[in-house]
């Protein structure tokens, strides 16, 4: 930035100007009231008068060069000591000045500018000292009688101060200034004390003239001839061709911009609308997100009109009661916490329904048309006898050796079934055949399904309702006994019969 306004201001301005500046000085030293007296009082005669003269070369926008030339007196005086003393000096110095306000907005823009300074130089200067205990010279506060004059002194001193630049015209600014002149000795009241270093302050009014080039009638630092916008307001940064800066290139001139940094829109006035919402970043709590004007821009992205920062099922719509999330089934129970999510259920079972009403929900109840006990899984307990005729079956029922032809002595066990099943219409039967592990796996699995095959057979021709029976074979797959024996083997060749409360799903 600072190379940039560089260039251009060394195009328009030669970069000298010339200091005037006059004001009163105040020492500080062993010789030295420290107390306050009216400035119109006759007593004080403390505060002195000085001028001077300083040309500056500008090195850049914010840094000047000087050479500055002051010459006037000081004056101080000790009451206690009977002491006075006054010096008339000549400093000249060079400092460099430090244009703060260029730090943070360049000249162009500023019409008051405030500045630091310091530097090292040189100070001559004589002192005539006084010392008398005349009542009539102390009240007289200005001893009248003959002093001590020393011989002319130099001595190096060092300068700093602040102060603040009024911009009067494109050529000529007025200054109020600060500064304190350290001394580098305790010479300039020709007094040795404590004080290491004599000082006094400076404080001035000054009229500086700058060595401008040409003419630039809206004073942005490009002369008319190349300004392209010659109207400019004062104060406004421009480019280089004297047009206001756009910094983010979003058409929309800095000034007028209230985002100057982030290319924006004109109904926004140069602030941005990132996600398009037609609601501008700075009043969307969502900017990078389109969203709803009634949300502050952020958005309701399942529609169930509760916005996404309060939802907690943004993605599918629920109500507020459960914080956007869904209840599918209406059981006041939000989906993601119903165990049953599309069937209306009961809070006790998380949201299942317990249809038979045994007290066991029907997601867990393996007879939910039927009140059953916890224990079955929700089924009726089977009656004993049945039990015991099921019992019977599994040793009773005989086939052809290698065949699923059954033996006719097993028809009064599978008469007893029959008769079971019929007695007992909410019971469903499901009939597993197995074998031993005697001969080929693979066609002992087909002889266990065609044996359980044959054992439905006999019950569906006794009447027995087929959508009720199941039979399947295992082979030897399911063993009871160990087939190394005999009486093991005879174990395993088996039908079982398992009541079941359920539909029957058949293949």
């Amino acid at each position: 930035m600072f190379a940039q306004q560089y260039e251009k201001y060394e195009g328009n301005n030669e970069g000298w100007s010339i200091n005037a500046n006059f004001g009163p000085t105040l020492f500080y030293g062993d010789i030295k009231q420290y107390r306050i007296v009216p400035l119109w009082s006759s007593y004080n005669n403390e505060m002195q008068e000085a001028g001077g003269l300083i040309v500056a070369k500008q090195l850049f926008p914010f840094l000047d060069l000087r050479a500055q030339v002051l010459a006037g007196y000081v004056a101080g005086t000790k009451l206690s000591m009977h002491q006075y003393f006054t010096a008339g000096f000549l400093d000249y110095n060079l400092n460099f000045k430090l244009d703060i306000s260029e730090l943070f907005k360049p000249e162009d823009q500023r019409i008051m500018t405030y500045y630091a300074y310091a530097g090292v130089g040189m100070i001559y200067f004589r002192t005539k000292k006084f010392s008398s205990p005349s009542n009539e010279m102390i009240a007289a506060y200005g001893y009248n009688s003959q002093g001590t004059l020393t011989k002319g002194t130099s001595e190096g001193v060092v300068p700093f101060g602040i102060g603040a630049d009024y911009k009067v015209n494109y050529n000529i600014s007025m200054n109020i200034d600060y500064s304190r002149r350290v001394v580098n000795s305790d010479k300039l009241d020709a007094t040795v004390g404590k004080a290491k270093h004599d000082m006094y302050d400076y404080i001035s009014l000054g009229i500086t003239y700058h060595f401008r080039g040409p003419k630039d009638s809206d004073h942005d630092g490009v002369p008319d001839k190349t300004d392209k916008c010659p109207d400019t307001p004062m104060g406004v940064s421009v480019d280089q061709d004297g047009c206001p800066t756009d910094k983010d290139k979003d058409g929309i001139a800095d000034y007028l911009d209230k985002c100057p940094n982030t290319p924006g829109l004109v109904q926004f006035s140069g602030c941005p609308d990132t996600d398009g919402d037609g609601i501008q970043d700075s009043e969307d709590k969502c900017p990078n997100v389109k969203g709803l004007a009634q949300f502050n821009g952020c958005p309701d992205t399942d529609g169930d009109g509760i916005e996404d920062s309060k939802d907690s099922c943004k993605d599918e719509k629920g109500i507020a009661e459960f914080s956007g999330c869904p209840d599918t089934d209406g059981d006041g129970i939000p989906d993601k916490r119903d165990r049953c999510p599309k069937v209306k259920g009961l809070a006790q079972f998380k949201g299942c329904p317990d249809t038979d009403g045994d007290g066991i929900p029907d997601i867990d109840d393996k007879c939910p048309q039927v009140a059953g006990l916890a224990i079955n899984f929700g089924c009726p307990a089977v009656k004993k006898e049945v039990l015991k005729i099921f019992e019977k079956a599994l040793t009773g029922i005989q086939f052809e050796t290698g065949k699923d032809v059954i033996k006719k002595t097993s028809n009064s066990i599978l008469d007893e079934v029959v008769k079971a099943m019929i007695e007992n219409p909410s019971y469903n039967l499901e009939i597993n055949g197995h074998t031993d592990n005697v001969g080929d796996a693979q066609k002992n699995m087909v002889l266990s399904q065609k044996r359980a095959d044959a054992v439905k057979k006999y019950l569906t021709d006794k009447t027995v309702d087929a959508a009720r029976i199941k039979s399947t074979g295992f082979g030897s797959t399911v063993p009871v006994a160990d087939n190394a024996t005999p009486a093991g083997k005879a174990k395993n060749r088996r039908v079982e019969f398992k009541v079941v409360f359920q539909k029957i799903e058949l293949e």
